[in-house]
């Protein structure tokens, strides 16, 4: 019995690092949107100084959740927690990624006059974050119905990327002289098509957890 409960308590000590994690991945998207919005180049040597933080992190919770496996047989939803701990862990260090090359282009857009724009970043990235935001709660409630919500949304970042893209690409044929705007603008709003693509993963670790089921690689389309 007391072996069952140290292993609880090292479950929840991996859950609790899980979320420390995925609070610092978020606040990387925040602090790279807020400078976008604000061309503060400050919050972009914010969102570096935090990378190393976060890589560490990962390695720490990869590592606490395979000793967890090798040292306990876990009964099968244990084993799909873990699991799914791991790739979730996974997916928010690249959520920082992405928050790191969002500051990259911003600190490069500070190099340039600062024009209106035919994409809505602060919208696209309010939807990517909003998703990540219930894909985790998904996970803190193990509730897979919220986190099916999470893989309907994604065809919404998708669309509203693929419009930034042809918006910026119009731009730049019609105005070359602002192509390196266009460019980053564009890059952006692929990394934070990318966010929600790592939403989307989580949410289905989530399932898997819940519910013994790989959605993985089906459209939402296809689970109806």
């Amino acid at each position: 019995m007391a072996t069952r409960i140290k292993f609880q308590q090292n479950l929840d000590e991996l859950k609790e690092r899980l979320l420390v994690m995925a609070g610092m991945a978020e606040q990387a998207i925040q602090r790279s949107i807020e400078a976008y919005n604000t061309r503060d180049m400050n919050l972009c040597e914010l969102v570096f100084r935090s990378e190393p933080a976060i890589n560490r992190l990962e390695r720490e919770i990869d590592q606490l959740a395979l000793d967890l496996l090798a040292m306990e047989q876990p009964m099968a939803v244990d084993l799909r927690f873990i699991l799914s701990v791991i790739r979730i862990n996974a997916d928010l260090e690249r959520v920082g990624d992405q928050g790191v090359n969002i500051a990259v282009r911003v600190r490069e857009m500070g190099a340039f006059a600062n024009i209106d724009l035919p994409v809505d970043i602060p919208k696209l990235a309010s939807l990517s974050s909003a998703m990540i935001r219930r894909a985790l709660q998904a996970f803190i409630e193990a509730d897979a119905e919220m986190a099916e919500t999470v893989l309907k949304l994604d065809d919404q970042v998708d669309e509203m990327n693929d419009a930034a893209f042809h918006a910026l690409s119009s731009l730049i044929k019609e105005k070359p002289d602002l192509t390196p705007q266009s460019l980053n603008a564009l890059i952006i709003s692929r990394n934070l098509e990318r966010v929600g693509d790592h939403a989307t993963n989580i949410a289905e670790d989530v399932i898997f957890w819940v519910r013994g089921a790989d959605v993985r690689h089906y459209s939402s389309s296809a689970q109806g």
